[in-house]
C-alpha cells in the first residue's frame, strides 16, 4: 500500500535526511587511503547517534537475506555496486567508493549515497573514466528528480534516469532501483531506473521516494553476490557507482530531503 505523508511528517523526515546527509559527509571527510571501511563505518555511526536518531540499516534483514546487515553504512569499493559490508579491508589510492547510509528520526526514515574516488589513481585513463561514470551518476539522478513532479507518472522518472544513464553507454544493474520511504526503509512503489514515459502510478503531493541511480561502467546490467550474501558486484568486473536522494513530492514540484543544510524556511526545528 503506498501512504501519502502529511507536512509535518515530511518534515519529520528532513529531519532524518539531514542527519543521513551529515553521517555521509562526515565519511567523504574522513576517508583517505589507508583508512579500514569499519573505522568510516563508526564515522556515521557517531553522527547518526550524536544527532538523537537511530542507523537505520543495522540489524535490517529482508527475507532474502542470510542475516541481519551488520553495519550503519554500505560501503561498496570499485566492482561493488551495492550492499558492501565495512569490514577491516583499507582503501588504496584510486579507489572509486560508495557509500549509502541511512538514518531513522522519529519514527520517520532517511536514505541517501554518494560515489567518490579516494587520492588519484595511478592510470589517468581511469581516473577519466571514474570521473565521468560519477558525473553521470549524478545527473541521471538529476534527471530524475527533475520528472518527478506531481501529476507526471513514475515511467517519467524511470525514463528520465535510465535515458541519461543508457545515452553515456553505461549499464543499470539489473532488477534495482528506488523505492518508497517513511516509516519503514523500503515502502511501496519500486522505482525502476528505466521505464517508458507516461506509465505507471501518477505522482501526488506527499509521495516520499528515494532514487537511487546505480550504473555500471562496463554497459552491463548482470551482477554477482559475494558470499557474504550481500555485497553485489558487477558481472563484468568494470567499476560501479551509486547515489541517492530521498525525494518528496510537494503541490510546488520535488523536495530534497537529504541535504544537510535544509532550506531555513522549511527546516525541522
Amino acid at each position: 500500500m503506498i501512504e501519502l505523508k502529511t507536512p509535518a511528517e515530511i518534515e519529520l523526515m528532513r529531519e532524518a535526511g539531514r542527519i543521513t546527509a551529515a553521517a555521509l559527509g562526515a565519511v567523504r571527510d574522513a576517508a583517505a587511503v589507508g583508512k579500514s571501511l569499519d573505522e568510516l563505518d563508526r564515522v556515521a555511526a557517531e553522527v547518526i547517534a550524536e544527532a538523537g536518531a537511530e542507523p537505520l540499516f543495522l540489524g535490517y534483514r529482508p527475507s532474502t537475506a542470510p542475516s541481519p546487515y551488520p553495519g550503519v553504512t554500505c560501503i561498496s569499493v570499485n566492482d561493488a555496486v551495492v550492499h558492501g559490508i565495512p569490514g577491516r579491508d583499507v582503501l588504496a589510492d584510486g579507489d572509486l567508493v560508495s557509500v549509502d547510509c541511512g538514518a531513522r528520526f522519529r519514527g520517520w526514515s532517511g536514505d541517501a549515497a554518494i560515489s567518490f574516488v579516494v587520492g588519484q589513481h595511478p592510470d589517468p585513463e581511469v581516473a577519466r573514466r571514474d570521473e565521468a561514470l560519477i558525473a553521470t551518476t549524478r545527473a541521471a539522478l538529476d534527471a530524475g528528480i527533475a520528472a518527478a513532479q506531481p501529476g507526471a507518472k513514475l515511467g517519467d522518472v524511470a525514463h528520465a534516469i535510465g535515458r541519461v544513464s543508457r545515452d553515456a553507454g553505461y549499464g543499470l544493474m539489473e532488477g534495482h532501483g528506488g523505492h518508497g520511504i517513511g516509516r519503514e526503509m523500503h515502502e511501496a512503489p519500486h522505482v525502476p531506473n528505466e521505464g517508458r514515459p507516461g506509465r505507471g502510478l501518477r505522482l501526488r503531493p506527499g509521495l516520499v521516494l528515494a532514487l537511487e541511480p546505480m550504473l555500471i561502467a562496463g554497459g552491463t546490467d548482470a551482477y554477482d553476490e559475494d558470499p557474504d550474501g550481500w555485497t553485489l558486484r558487477t558481472a563484468d568486473g568494470t567499476r560501479a557507482a551509486h547515489i541517492e536522494h530521498t525525494v518528496a513530492i510537494t503541490e510546488h514540484g520535488p523536495e530534497v530531503l537529504t541535504l544537510a543544510r535544509q532550506p531555513a524556511a522549511t527546516a525541522a526545528g
